[in-house]
């Protein structure tokens, strides 16, 4: 079959391919490789898919199916391939192979058109909150995952040359940022990217999360992106300001996290996305996030 990567995939990965990277011009070659080598039967190219990885569904030889999934280093892969490894299955999608190959991962089949966000909205948020829940345990020992302050120290390097239409924000973003490192309530591994499009449902449990882009810290970073789900919703009511504190609320309360720690980091991270999406000309996600984090 043809490994044509998703449109959605080539625009993401294009805002931030560097220069001479041909990744995505070998993609098709490599899935077949990757195909062949663990003699799979390749049945669809998962669509839209996702940002930043090629998810193929396939069978394995005995006619299991499974989820390969293609991703460039950028991605860190092999990061999440670590995690994924701790975690066992415990709240998230398991590893098949433990070590399937550089950029390639071979999962467990999950519903890929099936995630919390099919749910209505105050059932959708409590099932992500339990499936983060058991997300968040002790990182090894060992470990390599980057860290909250370094990667969020390489987001606030970006931002510092946003337009003084946004500096509010920003600068009221990275003083939240200096203020929350300064003392972490705790350390853990956490998913990095957490939101409801990545809670899928499963056979051996019901919800299960996807995609991870690993990262350890305090439990109220991985929370701040569950916030804003849903976001064009929120500004399109005229309660969606009021609604978004009852949402902090409500989540800080149930996971048990700090509420104005979970506001702090909420607010930096839409802001930094909202800086991000308005540098590579995605102007209505950039004004969408914007107003959501004056809101906060």
């Amino acid at each position: 079959m043809a490994f044509e990567p998703p449109q959605r995939l080539v625009r993401a990965l294009g805002e931030t391919a560097p220069s001479g990277d041909d990744w995505l011009e070998k993609l098709p070659e490599v899935a077949q490789q990757a195909v062949d080598l663990r003699e799979l039967t390749a049945e669809r190219v998962q669509v839209p898919g996702g940002r930043s990885s090629l998810v193929v569904l396939v069978r394995r030889d005995d006619g299991t199916p499974a989820v390969l999934k293609l991703a460039p280093r950028r991605a860190r892969p092999e990061s999440e391939r670590a995690a994924l490894a701790h975690w066992g299955g415990r709240g998230a999608v398991q590893l098949v192979e433990s070590a399937a190959g550089e950029g390639v991962l071979l999962l467990e089949r999950l519903h890929p058109d099936v995630s919390v966000r099919s749910l209505p909205e105050a059932k959708a948020l409590l099932e992500a909150a339990g499936a983060l829940r058991r997300l968040w345990v002790e990182p090894p020992a060992d470990h390599v995952f980057e860290t909250v302050a370094e990667r969020t120290g390489r987001q606030a390097a970006a931002m510092q040359g946003a337009s003084a239409e946004v500096a509010p924000l920003v600068n009221a973003a990275l003083a939240a940022r200096e203020e929350l490192l300064a003392a972490p309530p705790e350390v853990r591994l956490l998913h990095g990217t957490f939101r409801q499009s990545k809670v899928l449902a499963g056979d051996r449990v019901p919800w299960l999360a996807v995609g991870p882009d690993p990262v350890v810290g305090e439990c109220a970073f991985d929370l701040a992106r569950l916030v804003r789900d849903r976001v064009e919703d929120l500004i399109a009511t005229p309660s969606g300001a009021a609604t978004t504190r009852r949402r902090i609320k409500r989540l800080a309360e149930s996971l048990e996290v700090d509420q104005e720690r979970l506001r702090g980091w909420t607010l930096f991270r839409a802001v930094e996305s909202g800086v991000r999406a308005r540098r590579v000309g995605r102007t209505s996600d950039a004004e969408l996030l914007l107003e959501f984090a004056g809101w906060l």
